[in-house]
């Protein structure tokens, strides 16, 4: 008779992965125990909300993860969005100011990063509208600036294009990318040689 081997001392039984587990079906310390599904709902939220604001779609997904019960995830986000928890144009705003004051970002980049995170159309556009006006070109200025501390052996045709493809990678649209180049390229004070074939100055 073949007997079958059992490993670590016996059979366990594997528990069922509840909502509110932790990755692996590991048990969630500040959920265990909870049968109550808003409440456990409620509890995600408030710990995600803790470290950073987020847009719904990110609570939404994250509840999803958890197996919430659709029904239950919207009665629990409807409540904290009527009491300013979530807060979808307040996020939008305050990621436009700091995405554009912090890494110089353009609109069109702006747009892009608010719409993977699940923000509306119309409230990306409604922040992306509070910047002020030539705010926009005064920024991408900004970047050329100090971007050209580092071009003193570039040619002005290679610079260009360097300066227009790191404007058009943080999402500035094409005319006002070459109006800067352009003009600060002409007003440099550290003047970029002309260099020849070879690389090096004509005489």
């Amino acid at each position: 008779m073949v007997r079958r081997r059992e490993f670590g001392g016996g059979t366990s039984r594997r528990r069922k992965k509840r909502a509110g587990d932790g990755p692996e079906g590991e048990a969630d310390p500040a959920l265990d125990g909870m049968a109550d599904p808003h409440s456990v709902a409620r509890t995600i939220l408030l710990d995600k909300l803790t470290g950073q604001p987020r847009t719904r779609a990110e609570l939404a997904g994250l509840l999803a993860e958890r197996e919430i019960p659709d029904e239950v995830a919207d009665e629990v986000l409807d409540r904290f969005s009527e009491v300013g928890l979530i807060d979808d144009a307040a996020f939008a705003t305050a990621w436009v100011e700091s995405r554009h004051r912090g890494r110089g970002l353009g609109k069109r980049a702006l747009a892009q990063e608010l719409r993977r995170r699940g923000v509306d159309d119309q409230l990306a556009r409604d922040a992306l509208d509070e910047l002020e006006p030539g705010q926009e070109e005064e920024t991408a200025r900004a970047l050329v600036r100090r971007k050209l501390r580092s071009m003193r052996n570039l040619d002005r045709e290679v610079a260009m294009r360097r300066l227009l493809g790191m404007l058009a990678r943080k999402g500035y649209p094409g005319g006002i990318a070459m109006t800067v180049v352009k003009e600060e390229l002409s007003a440099s004070h550290e003047e970029l040689p002309l260099l020849d074939a070879s690389g090096l100055e004509p005489d």
